[in-house]
């Protein structure tokens, strides 16, 4: 599919919990699913982000309403997800806003 070796996809503790609260079923196995994908060059997908989440990108799921955030760890070809929950801009339940308050600072080596 792509060049060189494929990453292992790891979710942080608060990724995991937001995606547990996540109701539907069909919507969560989504969110994994599409996680899932960043097994192959994932820093050519989503959207590298600026400002205070810089040195993550996002990519979109489950028809654009929900975001999911990671971070590459390229010496040891692992992606971090760090945050999947809805888009809601200007709301304090974000997933930008969630997240900027989860890390409180970017990623080490960014």
């Amino acid at each position: 599919m792509g060049e060189g070796a494929e990453y292992t996809v790891r979710y942080t503790d608060a990724a995991l919990a937001m995606i547990e609260k996540v109701t539907d079923r069909r919507v969560r196995k989504s969110l994994l699913d599409r996680a899932d994908t960043l097994v192959a060059e994932p820093q050519r997908k989503g959207k590298a982000l600026v400002g205070e989440l810089a040195g993550y990108r996002s990519i979109r799921a489950v028809g654009q309403r929900y975001r999911i955030v990671y971070h590459v760890d390229e010496p040891s070809k692992v992606v971090h997800i760090v945050a999947a929950a809805l888009r809601r801009q200007g709301n304090k339940r974000d997933v930008y806003e969630l997240l900027t308050r989860v890390l409180g600072r970017p990623p080490e080596g960014s």
